[in-house]
């Protein structure tokens, strides 16, 4: 088994070949989860994952859509009721560009994990140059419940611990094959593989050695060949156990498959 377990098959650099990149996915993965990131391209992933049986659907506001979509987080929930959504997310916080303001940014976040916690449903979590302030709010608002997974983790060993501690698992994703990826490299080398889980984050975060071009989830296998060399583990063992710890955090029947 292989599963991509975070793409945006959506996305605009998509519009001229999609048809054919989902081709080439559904020959070569055994699942893929597509994340939404605001309303819209959430509406777009459920409609990815109820044309495409091996595809499933995440569905949030990004931090970058929180001043503009706050008040439509009711809207998320409404779609949750539909087929094949497993997860709420891409949500949390990203410091990067100071924008929009932080506390549009926290509240969309919180608000997002009570729906998820109300629903009983996992969070993928973008944080990006905000480590402490997501960690901070994640122990707030913990409870047994809550799970998740921090998409495209870019913090510490130590850090990775600690969520690990509340149940979250850790993806990694194209960085980890990266020259200078030192802290991924640590990240995959401490983490115990039991709570992996690899992913594209395609059209973005190209893995080598097609670092440069645009993203596709069948370039998960590359991210699954770095990790296996890094734990000196077979390629097919590391697919194996990321895959089956995606299924189990997104409540996927492996009947299903």
């Amino acid at each position: 088994m292989i599963i991509d377990s975070h793409a945006h098959l959506e996305d605009e650099k998509y519009d001229e070949d999609r048809d054919d990149v989902i081709k080439r996915c559904k020959d070569e993965l055994t699942l893929l989860i597509n994340v939404g990131s605001s309303i819209e391209t959430s509406k777009k992933s459920i409609e990815l994952a109820k044309s495409n049986d091996f595809i499933y659907a995440a569905i949030g506001i990004h931090p970058e859509y929180s001043q503009k979509e706050i008040n439509d987080i009711g809207v998320i929930e409404e779609l949750l009721s539909q087929e094949k959504v497993v997860a709420i997310g891409e949500i949390g916080l990203d410091y990067y560009y100071g924008d929009p303001p932080v506390e549009y940014q926290k509240q969309c976040f919180i608000e997002q994990i009570r729906l998820a916690k109300k629903y009983d449903l996992p969070i993928v979590i973008h944080d990006r140059d905000a480590h402490g302030d997501v960690l901070d709010i994640i122990k707030k608002e913990w409870t047994s419940s809550l799970r998740g997974v921090f998409h495209s983790y870019s913090g510490s060993s130590e850090m990775a611990f600690q969520l690990i501690e509340m149940n979250f698992y850790i993806s990694l994703g194209g960085p980890v094959t990266f020259k200078n990826a030192k802290k991924a490299v640590d990240v995959a080398m401490k983490v115990p593989i039991e709570k992996l889980l690899i992913e594209t984050d395609s059209p973005y975060l190209t893995p080598v050695p097609y670092r440069g071009k645009r993203n596709e989830p069948i370039n998960v296998k590359y991210v699954a060949q770095k990790i296996a060399e890094i734990k000196n583990m077979t390629f097919d063992e590391v697919c194996d156990i990321t895959a089956s710890n995606a299924l189990e955090l997104f409540k996927i029947s492996p009947s299903n498959l």
